[in-house]
């Protein structure tokens, strides 16, 4: 049925017999590749291509039509208009013709004028042979000869590049949006240098076709009725369905295995049984409940030992939830459903920020489950999972990239243009796409309504889930923000990659590391404490005065701009001055290598030290609670007028007289007339603080009422 329907669109299913007097005349701007593609898609439109052409002149300004550019956006207003028709049918990725019109669209597209592209001499005596079969005609080209030989001579020899993939691919909302289109595709030529074979192309769309179905299956089956789904909640993957691959729940120190599924609205775990599933346990990822989602090591009595689960953390829950996904090598199964949780936390998120009515909140769902399938169509396909800056998901790479946020904002601006009812919106007539240069496309909520993947109430009319997608002749707001976006992760991303290269084992390698970078403060701190031990008294006296003298001129308030300013004049010297030199590598003496015993032994000492910093801190902070509770009323009466007497000074006395009087004070210490004095005061001051007691501190256990299974 479907196939008869499709070859009804181009005649293929008639009872005559196609000649080459069948074939229309070829446009003179466009090379042979585009006039093949355009005679294509007059078929599909029932038009002569005379006809299309004579539409591209009227719906187009003038600026589309200059004859540098005119054959590329005739091309591309042909392309567009025909894949409107084309994925109206709901089957439309299981057609291989489809599949090759697309990817000779992009063939097109690369070399769309006059010139650019010949077909050589041996394709023109196919314009003479006859179909003696119809059902092997195909539905794209005029016979099935001219189709081999082009086969042969397109798709074994030609690739498509970046460039044109995302221009054509973007515009059939199921086989790449428009914020993920760049990372799809270095996703699929990671082997082959940037350029799509068809044979990847055609893979991946058998992939998201196998997928698609298989989702369709999920949400019209028994699960879908027991989980009691709200209107236009969506499964969109479910694991745990083998026994011998179950996911288990931690939930303290206990664990169940059983089945988890994910829709567009929340996570639901369903434990297994005897012969069935339990009542499942529904994990909201829709509202606000402050959700935290990340990668966690799980393993048997609550042990940290297996790095294959998610913790999910929200409000509503006394205690986190583990999700954890056995595999016998890796955690590939684990990071996939960790980016596809987060891909839905964060549509929602996006949804909450800009408050989106029904109909766009449709929309950034839909857009959002179109997203995964093609992150799990990939994953099957290449057993790839991209991530970071070269990850699919929409919302989640909008989270990661620089200006993401200008992204999703550019998105929300293109959700607004979506419209329901009978408001008028700009795709209704040829004068809209003449004053927006852009042709209206299905929807991603509509492409998964024809798909039978979207359950609505009411019938989805295809006039009112139309919105521009791509604009010909020109750049989408979108467009352009996800562009500037991708310039600045390619300079974050070479910024990661030397940040894992400079990355060091050891925690004797890391101290070292730490020590020279910072041994400019160090040798700074050493000089200052230098001169306030008047060792050398000419040095000492020179800076005494000078820094009073500047405190006195009230010069002290220029000190921190004069250094901002040096380190700028220090950074230029070196940017223009030192004849760009490659930055060489900072050379560190690599401490003596330890075992694995003699670095738990450092690791062990270090951690020692840190409890006895706490440890003093602790003090420090529970004495000044008995001085401010009053615990020795001598000692707190003491501190408060040594306090009242502090601020009658700050508050009488300049504050640039202060600053003297601190650094004077200071700074003077160890003069050899005031030394024995400071001595005999700093010992009065610390035995004074070693008579104020601690206040006390109990520690009470948490009453556990949990009961554990």
């Amino acid at each position: 049925m479907r196939d008869s329907s499709l070859k009804s669109l181009f005649g293929g299913g008639s009872g005559r017999r196609k000649t080459a007097e069948d074939d229309p005349a070829p446009i003179p701007q466009l090379s042979p590749i585009a006039n093949s593609v355009v005679s294509r898609c007059s078929r599909i439109l029932l038009l002569s291509t005379e006809k299309l052409q004579q539409c591209f002149e009227t719906d187009l300004p003038a600026d589309v039509k200059q004859p540098t550019v005119y054959a590329r956006h005739l091309l591309e207003y042909c392309c567009y208009k025909a894949l409107q028709v084309l994925t109206d049918h709901p089957d439309y990725l299981a057609d291989k013709d489809f599949r090759r019109l697309t990817y000779d669209m992009m063939l097109a597209w690369e070399a769309p004028g006059e010139g650019n592209e010949s077909l050589s001499k041996e394709t023109t005596s196919c314009n003479h042979l006859e179909v003696e079969d119809e059902d092997e005609a195909s539905l794209f080209y005029t016979n099935s000869t001219c189709l081999a030989v082009q086969v042969l001579q397109v798709y074994d020899k030609k690739t498509v590049g970046l460039q044109a993939f995302a221009r054509i691919a973007s515009a059939c909302p199921a086989i790449a949006d428009l914020i993920t289109v760049h990372n799809l595709c270095d996703a699929l030529t990671i082997s082959s240098s940037g350029q799509l074979h068809f044979l990847i192309y055609d893979k991946y769309l058998k992939s998201l076709d196998k997928v698609l179905k298989s989702a369709k299956s999920v949400i019209w089956s028994p699960l879908a009725s027991s989980l009691h789904l709200s209107d236009g909640e969506m499964i969109l993957d479910v694991d745990g369905v083998m026994p011998t691959q179950p996911v288990l729940q931690h939930i303290g120190i206990s664990a169940w295995p059983g089945r988890l599924t994910i829709t567009t609205h929340a996570l639901y775990f369903e434990s297994l049984g005897v012969g069935s599933h339990d009542k499942a346990l529904r994990y909201d990822l829709a509202a606000d409940l402050k959700q935290v989602v990340k990668r966690e090591l799980t393993g048997p009595l609550g042990a940290r030992l297996f790095d294959k689960a998610v913790m999910y953390k929200s409000t509503s829950l006394a205690e986190p939830v583990y999700f954890e996904f056995p595999e016998f090598k890796g955690h590939s199964r684990r990071d996939y459903w960790l980016a596809i949780i987060q891909e839905v936390l964060q549509v929602h998120r996006f949804i909450r920020k800009f408050n989106l009515e029904e109909i766009q909140q449709g929309e950034a769902l839909s857009k959002a489950a179109l997203g995964i399938f093609r992150y799990c169509a990939v994953k099957e396909a290449f057993h790839i999972t991209p991530y970071h800056f070269k990850i699919t998901l929409a919302f989640k790479l909008a989270e990661k990239l620089p200006k993401g946020d200008v992204i999703l904002e550019a998105l929300y601006n293109h959700l607004e243009l979506l419209h329901t009812g009978n408001q008028n919106h700009f795709v209704s007539d040829s004068s809209s796409d003449k004053k927006f240069q852009a042709l209206p496309l299905p929807s991603s909520s509509y492409t998964l309504f024809k798909m039978g993947l979207l359950k609505r109430k009411n019938r989805i009319n295809k006039r009112d889930f139309l919105v521009a997608v791509v604009c010909i002749g020109a750049t989408s707001p979108l467009e352009m923000a996800v562009k500037e976006s991708l310039c600045h992760s390619e300079i974050a991303e070479a910024a990661c990659a030397t940040v894992d290269q400079v990355k060091v084992e050891g925690i004797d390698r890391n101290i070292a590391v730490m020590q020279e970078l910072l041994n400019p403060v160090v040798e700074s701190g050493k000089w200052l404490h230098f001169l306030a031990t008047w060792e050398d008294p000419f040095r000492s006296t020179f800076f005494l005065v000078l820094i009073l003298y500047l405190s006195y001129r009230d010069w002290v308030r220029h000190i921190l701009p004069c250094i901002f300013l040096s380190l700028a004049i220090l950074m230029l010297w070196q940017k223009y001055c030192s004849k760009r030199k490659h930055l060489g590598a900072f050379r560190i003496k690599s401490p003596p290598t330890k075992n694995a015993v003699e670095q738990l032994l450092t690791l062990q000492d270090a951690i020692a030290k840190v409890e006895t910093l706490v440890r003093a801190g602790n003090i420090f902070l529970l004495k000044l609670r008995s001085l401010l509770f009053a615990a020795i009323p001598k000692a707190t009466d003491e501190v408060a007028f040594t306090l009242i007497m502090v601020a009658a000074l700050i508050a009488i006395v300049p504050f640039k007289h202060v600053i003297m009087l601190v650094v004077l004070e200071a700074y003077s210490r160890e003069m050899p007339w005031r030394k024995e004095s400071s001595e005999k005061l700093t010992r009065r001051l610390k035995e004074w603080w070693a008579r104020i007691p601690a206040a006390p501190v109990q520690l009470i256990r948490p009453e556990d009422n949990k009961k554990r299974k």
